[in-house]
């Protein structure tokens, strides 16, 4: 897959941005393999820029390419099957069903478009350390709990391009490691490329890329 950003801005955001940022206002490619890895402290459209790229927002100015093709010309259909099949994501913000345990979380979207057998939900789950926690609600995990089971969930679709952010703010190094390292060993399974925004570098990513937004 390859992802295009031209002239990307936020439409909240005054054209003198583009200055001090080494994404807005620029001109980026990505393809499969890419390990692109952008620090974004507070404030400068981290979350943005991952909701723009999966086309949750669209209040920006510039354009988003996949395969040569604008994101804005992308329909419903289109973009249901771009998700589907090329495009996952950890959203920062969690997005479990509360009430449903983790593995009913996981086993929803894993029967949506199957690419692993469901024995690994469980395998993921004891690398990243809550398989003991599989049967226990959404909500009575810990936010820790809850993040590892979305990085498995966006671990269970077919991608070419993964989209995180802040993936593992709730770990910590030890964990975050095996985490980072459960999503290397799956996006090389696949030839996959990574777009991993975080509030600082990650010494234990390692990217291809490195861009201050």
């Amino acid at each position: 897959m390859k992802l295009e950003i031209k002239d990307l801005l936020p439409e909240y955001f005054e054209e003198g941005r583009k200055a001090t940022s080494e994404v807005w206002g620029k001109e980026l490619v990505f393809s499969n393999g890419d390990l692109v890895h952008i620090v974004a402290p507070s404030g400068t459209g981290k979350t943005s820029l991952i909701h723009f790229l999966y086309k949750m927002r669209e209040l920006y100015t510039g354009s988003i390419f996949y395969n040569g093709k604008s994101l804005v010309d992308h329909d419903r259909e289109a973009i249901a099957a771009l998700r589907k099949d090329h495009l996952s994501i950890v959203f920062q913000d969690m997005r479990l069903f509360d009430e449903q345990t983790l593995l009913e979380n996981l086993e929803l979207k894993r029967q949506l478009n199957p690419y692993h057998g469901p024995e690994r939900i469980v395998e993921m789950a004891k690398t990243l350390g809550i398989d003991h926690r599989l049967n226990t609600p959404a909500k009575n995990c810990s936010y820790g709990e809850q993040q590892r089971a979305v990085i498995i969930r966006a671990l269970l679709q077919p991608f070419d391009m993964l989209l995180m952010d802040e993936p593992v703010s709730h770990l910590d190094s030890a964990n975050a490691k095996k985490a980072i390292g459960l999503i290397l060993e799956e996006v090389s399974l696949r030839n996959a490329g990574i777009i991993y925004a975080e509030l600082e570098q990650a010494a234990f990513f390692p990217a291809t890329h490195l861009y201050h937004l």
